[in-house]
């Protein structure tokens, strides 16, 4: 089968030929890919930012925002059959460890990552286990719906976590409106009252989340900070959701906040300095945020079906991965771009 490598890093990706996966284990699921989302972390695994995290061995199968049909099962797999419209949960799990049976699966003790730690599906197959299934709804397409898989279950998950302090009257501040941002924007929308407040460089990706439920939104021109303040009467937003975490957005958002507010960091690569004697005199929040569970991507699933949450995307065949990592990396892909391997 065709699948997108990486061979060394700080050097892109080839598409080759690898031999396809095979059913194993009577839990283990074979699955043909419809749609695998381009995810900057993908931008950050070829810079080789995960290297020391992941423990991954080169070369290996990128890729870990994945939707297909279910080709094959194993022997116990009773939830799905071949032909069914399936997302995959990003990771593999045990089942068995203390976090997996609080359904706080994202913590297993034992997980695997595909397209992190091991083979992803940026490829014509994927193998993966019953636990990681998630059945579509038959409104719902692979392609249409690959990057929810991870970037929309990030934000989900943060959302989630955000909502009890996102009661009626609160303002909650967006920074960055593109490929997760925007996912953000429709969970908030569908999920609390609280105004929305949007912040992003590009005028097109702001335009785009008002029309998806952004009350207000505000140009990253260097008067950001400021004008989260007027439109937070001068005290800040209750909530900050930084979907960027770098080049200067952690300092901002810790600046965007009320006294007692919290700052959920979801986009990663810069550093979050605060003073400890402003963390307590102000008694703010810092909150890191991974992927969602399994049932959060089931919870967003439901969201999808009913139109509440829907991705703005672009695809890309399988052999213009590179193609769609300069779009990516050169600030010319506006949502989420989706690799589509030819369907044999």
């Amino acid at each position: 089968m065709r699948a997108v490598r990486l061979h060394e890093y700080d050097k892109r990706p080839v598409v080759e030929d690898v031999p396809e996966p095979a059913i194993g284990g009577p839990l283990d699921v074979l699955v043909e890919i419809g749609g695998a989302g381009l995810c900057r972390t993908d931008l950050h695994i070829v810079e080789g930012q995960w290297a020391g995290k992941s423990g991954v061995t080169l070369p290996y199968t990128i890729g870990h925002e994945n939707a297909g049909w279910v080709r094959e099962v194993g022997s116990a797999v009773t939830g799905v059959r071949p032909g069914d419209a399936v997302i995959l949960h990003p990771l593999v799990t045990c089942g068995l460890c203390r976090a997996c049976r609080a359904g706080d699966d994202v913590h297993c003790s034992a997980s695997k990552f595909p397209g992190i730690d091991t083979d992803g599906g940026m490829a014509e197959l994927l193998l993966t286990t019953a636990r990681s299934v998630v059945k579509l709804d038959p409104s719902l397409q692979p392609a249409d719906v690959a990057a929810l898989a991870d970037a929309g279950l990030t934000a989900y998950h943060a959302v989630r976590k955000a909502v009890p302090l996102l009661y009626p009257g609160t303002q909650v501040v967006v920074i960055g409106a593109g490929g997760l941002g925007h996912i953000g924007v429709q969970c908030l929308a569908a999920m609390t009252p609280a105004e929305i407040i949007a912040v992003d460089r590009s005028p097109a990706a702001l335009e785009l989340v008002q029309g998806l439920g952004a009350t207000h939104t505000v140009q990253a021109d260097g008067r950001q900070v400021e004008a989260v303040a007027d439109l937070t009467g001068g005290q800040g937003a209750h909530v900050v959701l930084d979907f960027v975490g770098e080049g200067g957005t952690e300092a901002e958002g810790v600046a965007m906040m009320r006294r007692a507010g919290s700052y959920f960091v979801i986009g990663y690569g810069g550093r979050v300095e605060i003073p400890t004697i402003d963390i307590i005199s102000t008694e703010i929040n810092v909150i890191g945020n991974l992927v969602g569970s399994y049932n959060d991507l089931d919870e967003l699933m439901a969201l999808a079906a009913q139109g509440k949450v829907s991705l703005h995307t672009r695809t890309y065949p399988l052999e213009a991965v590179n193609d769609a990592m300069d779009d990516l990396d050169g600030g010319r892909l506006q949502g989420r771009g989706i690799l589509v391997p030819a369907r044999g």
